[in-house]
């Protein structure tokens, strides 16, 4: 029986995690800001720790003796419209996280095996129509550098002989949550359509995949470092847009304006219509297999 302690509890990949590795008799510990809320709405968990990130004498006992630790906790990007105080927090909550969390394990007698921290394919910024791996070069706006920032400190982790895989999460499809569920009622109010041009390349995975990848890379020791976590069948934006609206029986016609887009989101915006043309050679080759590599497959399955 594997231990595995997961920092976050509310987002939709945790969440879902925690389930599988619960249904799979993994002993599962949780870090979690809001104990009281995660004891209602997870169950199977050995314990759920009130975690705050920058108090580590509170928490970093439980990290002895762990199998893996699964860092997924950060603020949500796409909760408010950002301005320099958000982004601060944004970043804080990842950076210095990620820093306190290395640090009480290099304290810890007994270290976890492996130490997986959530990245975004956003560490490439906007690149057109280039194909990009683990080693492409790195973007420098506002997102490409917390992920640079992000995994730096993840890296540091491999001095005290600990494996560490920063995984870099494309467009999360899941019908409970994120990028989807805003996009289904303005589709169901014929108002869907495409971003920007809609030329941009949309990585797209379906949340079974995300999950997949995580318990591939707790399971699997010769998986290491970055890794891309997006579907092989990758789109454009405006097919994507296509797609779901063939799916929902409503036309995709009409484009939604960058312009509009910053008006709404504010800076975000800009990071909505980037292009990353993501390859995933890695994950494949460390053996992993995709359950949804068709986006229609991946659509008709979460919108039943």
């Amino acid at each position: 029986m594997q231990k595995i302690l997961i920092t976050g509890a509310s987002g939709s990949i945790s969440r879902r995690l925690i389930q599988n590795l619960v249904s799979r008799n993994n002993e599962v510990i949780v870090f979690t800001q809001n104990a009281q809320q995660a004891q209602l709405k997870l169950s199977g968990v050995k314990d759920i720790i009130k975690w705050e990130y920058n108090k580590p004498a509170e928490w970093k006992e439980h990290l002895n003796g762990v199998d893996a630790v699964v860092h997924l906790a950060g603020a949500n990007l796409g909760a408010k419209r950002w301005n320099e105080e958000y982004k601060k927090f944004a970043y804080d909550s990842r950076i210095i996280s990620t820093r306190n969390l290395v640090e009480a394990i290099k304290c810890v007698e007994q270290k976890p095996k492996v130490f997986i921290c959530a990245s975004a394919v956003g560490i490439y910024s906007n690149r057109y129509d280039e194909i990009l791996d683990e080693t492409s070069e790195r973007g420098n706006d506002f997102l490409a550098n917390l992920c640079k920032d992000w995994e730096k400190e993840a890296e540091k982790v491999e001095k005290f002989d600990v494996r560490r895989v920063s995984i870099r999460t494309g467009l999360v499809l899941d019908n409970y949550d994120g990028l989807l569920k805003k996009l289904l009622p303005t589709f169901k109010l014929f108002l869907g359509g495409y971003l920007g041009s809609g030329r941009q390349w949309f990585p797209w995975i379906h949340i079974d995949d995300i999950i997949g990848i995580y318990l591939h890379a707790i399971d699997n020791p010769n998986l290491s470092g970055a890794v891309n976590a997006a579907s092989p069948g990758i789109v454009t934006n405006k097919e994507f847009s296509k797609m779901l609206g063939k799916i929902l029986n409503r036309p995709a016609l009409f484009p939604i304006p960058k312009l509009a887009l910053r008006f709404i989101s504010g800076e975000l915006g800009n990071h909505i219509t980037h292009s990353q043309r993501i390859s995933v050679h890695k994950i494949f080759k460390s053996g992993y297999k995709f359950k949804f590599e068709n986006l229609e497959e991946a659509l008709r399955d979460l919108i039943k």
